[in-house]
């Protein structure tokens, strides 16, 4: 199906059956496949059993039924909400259930190469340290000068080098992986974008003190607290470890955010993007 968006004074045609997943699949049978992130236990599925039924056709099971055990920040590609650092009984503190998303959200797809933090005047808390590699406010902005804010509804961030191994890779003491400034996150609250696709397992530094200085300031939490208030960006969402393959070009796209209706504050997710072919 083929729809016409109208962006601004543009128009675009979105093609709906040809997108693009951004999700990781996550292989219950065999951890070796799965990412992981922090030292979490891996997603595992077993049958159900109750009384004489198995839930598993290959053991005598007349239809399969699988019990999932996960940890949706760690085992895959997710969708976190403001809820993530906040209090959950706060009235602010979004839902993933409670999310109201547009079918198809303006998106601008970017490649940027993380380097060492000592080589930007850019921020952080906890300081850096000499192994730390970042992704600047500087990068972004030469990234982004193209893009028109309207296109920045959504911003999908590959880092390079890019390869499968991203699907299957263990990040921890021994295999750090990049993080955002908090001067680059205060530029993406300056250019309006609210939905953030990563291809990192977290916008914040594996060990960093318990902080998450750059998840409070893209959503506008006060540093230390897990209270939102009236000036909190609660519809934003970050979603992290996706995987964005090079055949796709950067440029402008659309993005269909696929979240489940849980009463928690990350899911599993499937960001899709589809290309915007602009009408003259």
């Amino acid at each position: 199906m083929k729809v016409t968006i109208d962006l601004g004074e543009q128009q675009y045609n979105v093609n709906t059956d040809f997108g693009y997943s951004l999700a990781i699949a996550l292989d219950f049978e065999h951890s070796e496949n799965q990412p992981n992130h922090f030292g979490a236990a891996p997603a595992l599925a077993k049958p159900m059993q109750a009384g004489g039924f198995i839930g598993d056709t290959t053991q005598g099971g007349s239809c399969n039924v699988f019990e999932l055990s996960f940890n949706p920040h760690c085992n895959g590609t997710h969708t976190e909400t403001i809820g993530h650092i906040c209090d959950q009984d706060n009235a602010l503190a979004q839902t993933i259930s409670a999310l109201t998303l547009p079918l198809l959200m303006p998106c601008t797809l970017i490649s940027i190469t993380p380097f060492k933090a000592s080589e930007t005047p850019d921020q952080y808390q906890p300081n850096f340290s000499v192994h730390d590699k970042v992704i600047s406010r500087q990068q972004l902005e030469q990234a982004l000068a193209p893009y028109p804010d309207i296109q920045l509804q959504s911003l999908v961030v590959r880092t390079l080098p890019n390869n499968a191994n991203k699907c299957q890779a263990s990040y921890n003491e021994a295999n750090q992986p990049a993080f955002f400034t908090s001067d680059a996150v205060l530029y993406l609250n300056e250019r309006g974008v609210e939905h953030l696709v990563l291809d990192l397992p977290s916008l914040d530094r594996l060990n960093d003190d318990g902080l998450l200085t750059c998840h409070h300031i893209f959503w506008q939490v006060m540093a230390g607290t897990h209270q939102p208030s009236p000036n909190s960006l609660v519809n934003k969402t970050i979603t992290e470890m996706a995987y964005i393959d090079n055949n796709l070009d950067d440029g402008f796209y659309f993005l269909n955010l696929q979240t489940p209706a849980f009463v928690n504050d990350a899911a599993p997710s499937r960001p899709m993007l589809y290309q915007a072919e602009r009408l003259s």
